[in-house]
């Protein structure tokens, strides 16, 4: 196995085991630093593969932006350390069995896949073409993605302002 193997293999279990962590875990903060973990490791996975501008706006919507407003959201709410309830054991068997069927669904839509090589040319992915396609509304146009990312935020945003209030 070589270096690159074994790179691949560390951040993948950095992205598996932050987000087991931030779903098993009965803390909400260490969940949310679980979290953080998990998006990094996604980071670390879009620099090894050379995506040097998805990683940037991984970091800095993901972690600076989401996980940010999810730990002042906790803050704010003064229950920081106190920990969730505990699932009840038919809630854990069915999200488990959930999580079974459609690892399964998964497997069988990928098995039957036919993954046939195209002879398109990539994408130049330097800053200056994303920056220009970023505006563009054609074909390879990212307006919408974009969009989508500032509504996300705004929605992130607005979950954590109603997790923030008091209730009476």
């Amino acid at each position: 196995m070589d270096i690159s193997a074994i790179i691949f293999y560390i951040i993948s279990s950095i992205i598996i085991g932050g987000a087991l962590l931030a779903v098993t875990s009965l803390q909400i903060f260490r969940s949310a630093v679980y979290l953080l973990f998990s998006l990094l490791g996604i980071a670390a996975m879009y620099f090894y593969l050379e995506n040097n501008f998805i990683a940037a706006v991984q970091i800095v919507v993901y972690v600076g932006g989401i996980v940010v407003l999810i730990i002042f959201s906790i803050f704010l709410t003064h229950n920081s350390g106190m920990a969730l309830v505990k699932p009840k054991p038919k809630k854990v068997f069915f999200s488990a069995l959930a999580v079974f069927v459609a690892l399964i669904l998964t497997l069988n839509i990928i098995t039957q896949y036919k993954f046939i090589p195209e002879n398109k040319i990539a994408i130049s992915s330097d800053i200056r073409n994303i920056g220009l396609q970023m505006l563009n509304i054609a074909e390879f146009g990212f307006i919408l993605p974009f969009e989508v990312v500032s509504i996300l935020l705004l929605a992130a945003m607005i979950g954590c302002i109603v997790i923030a209030l008091k209730r009476n």
